[in-house]
C-alpha cells in the first residue's frame, strides 16, 4: 500500500487540478484564501483515512489542520475551527482500514462540511459545495491509491 508521501502528493495533485479547473472554467470564483482553504481541505482529506494509525501522514494532517484552525481562530471563525476539530476526531472511532476506507465514507465524512455550517450559520450550500468537492477529491485520491474503489 502507498505511504503518506504518495497520498500527500496525489492528494495535492488531484485537489490542485480540481480547484484549478473549477477556477479556469469559471465554475467557481474564489478569492485567494478560499482557494487555499479548499486546496488544504483536499490535502487533509487525502490523509484522513489513515489517521487511525501513528504515522507521518497523521503528523502532516494534524500540522495542516492546526495551521488551518489557527487561521480560522485569527480571523474569528471559531465555529469553523470547531467543525474541523470534530472531523479530526472521527477516524479514532474505528479500526485501521475499517470504515474510513470505504466509498461511502468518502462521501459522508466531507458531508459534515456541508451540514454543520448550514445548520450553525445558515451558510448557503452553493457556497459550501466547492469545499465539499475538494474534500471528496482528496479522499478519492487516497482510496484510488489504496485500490479501495474496486
Amino acid at each position: 500500500m502507498p505511504g503518506y508521501k504518495a497520498h500527500f502528493g496525489f492528494g495535492m495533485l488531484l485537489t490542485g487540478l480540481g480547484v484549478g479547473v473549477a477556477i479556469w472554467l469559471e465554475w467557481w470564483k474564489p478569492d485567494l484564501s478560499q482557494a487555499f482553504t479548499a486546496f488544504i481541505l483536499g490535502v487533509l482529506f487525502a490523509l484522513f483515512p489513515d489517521l487511525d494509525t501513528d504515522s507521518k501522514g497523521q503528523n502532516i494532517f494534524y500540522g495542516l489542520l492546526a495551521a488551518l484552525d489557527l487561521a480560522f481562530l485569527i480571523k474569528g471563525f471559531y465555529k469553523w475551527a470547531a467543525i474541523l476539530g470534530f472531523l479530526a476526531m472521527l477516524p479514532a472511532l474505528g479500526r485501521h482500514r475499517g470504515w474510513t476506507h470505504t466509498w461511502w465514507a468518502m462521501l459522508l465524512a466531507p458531508f459534515i462540511l456541508l451540514v454543520l455550517p448550514f445548520l450553525f450559520f445558515n451558510t448557503p450550500l452553493s457556497f459550501l459545495l466547492p469545499y465539499y468537492v475538494a474534500a471528496v477529491l482528496g479522499y478519492f485520491s487516497h482510496l484510488l491509491l489504496d485500490r479501495k474503489l474496486i
